[in-house]
């Protein structure tokens, strides 16, 4: 028989008292946990660990999982910093709130039974559109795609729950972007009304992120990708053997993107004009 603090470990640092007894858990062994500190009790018949995340706990204690940008964030899709400090909640499609201290939380309801813990991608997804500026939401859909962290039928139902208005952002969205800085500027470029051709493979140079006006390389370093020395050296090789075939290379960094974006527009635009002629 599992220990509390083990098998709750292994559900995920939390999990309902009714799912632990189904495990062989007795209440008075709860109980006797949660008197001894190895677990805690977040609310009636809710258990969890010391270590657990404090926003899933906060979650709980409203009655349902943590959702939105953290969830995403959890399940490693790329979001944009932001400085909300509120907990979001899913509650299912009419699930009970529970009083608590403290409580600043959002709800969120939509389809399906929120277990307790972290909200699955794709619902996570359809309450971030409502909160997240729709370039932030993009970049997030796109990096969960990329990562196959939503299946066909999680788009078909992210499509469904969305609004009518969103059709086009999902219709834009790609999975091959490597990085939520790659969607970011594919979309905002897209809104400019110029057209990128994306991950494109050119001989003597390799896979680039984009290609515009056919002889503009477009490429956008994350604050992961691109360090050291020796990175450095190898994109400087790539450049220069594309600029020996004819081509243009520009190359933006998460700063220029995020921060300045003016500078990026102000060194394409004129790289356009170059290509063109």
């Amino acid at each position: 028989m599992f220990e509390p603090a083990d098998l709750l470990a292994r559900l995920g640092g939390i999990a309902r008292g009714a799912l632990l007894q189904g495990y062989g858990c007795t209440r008075r062994q709860l109980s006797d946990e949660v008197r001894k500190g190895s677990i805690r009790r977040i609310r009636t018949g809710v258990y969890g660990l010391w270590t657990t995340d404090p926003d899933v706990v906060t979650a709980a204690a409203h009655g349902g999982a943590l959702t939105c940008a953290d969830a995403l964030r959890a399940h490693g899709v790329w979001v944009l910093p932001d400085s909300d400090a509120v907990v979001h909640v899913w509650l299912g499609g009419s699930g009970r709130t529970h009083p608590h201290g403290g409580c600043t939380c959002v709800r969120h309801y939509s389809p399906g039974t929120a277990s307790l813990g972290i909200a699955p991608v794709a619902a996570a997804l359809v309450h971030a559109y409502g909160c997240l500026e729709r370039e932030a939401f993009f970049a997030a859909y796109e990096s969960a795609w990329n990562k196959r962290l939503i299946t066909p039928h999680d788009r078909v139902r992210i499509r469904k729950e969305l609004p009518k208005s969103a059709e086009w952002l999902l219709d834009l969205a790609r999975h091959d972007a490597q990085s939520g800085l790659e969607s970011l500027l594919r979309l905002r470029l897209h809104l400019l009304g110029i057209r990128l051709d994306c991950q494109v493979d050119i001989d003597g140079v390799g896979r680039v992120d984009f290609v515009a006006g056919g002889r503009l390389i477009l490429e956008v370093d994350g604050r992961e990708n691109h360090a050291g020395a020796d990175r450095r050296h190898r994109d400087l090789m790539r450049d220069a053997a594309a600029s020996a075939l004819g081509y243009e290379t520009l190359r933006f960094d998460y700063a220029m993107v995020i921060h300045d974006w003016d500078a990026v527009i102000a060194a394409i635009l004129p790289a356009l004009g170059r290509a063109a002629s």
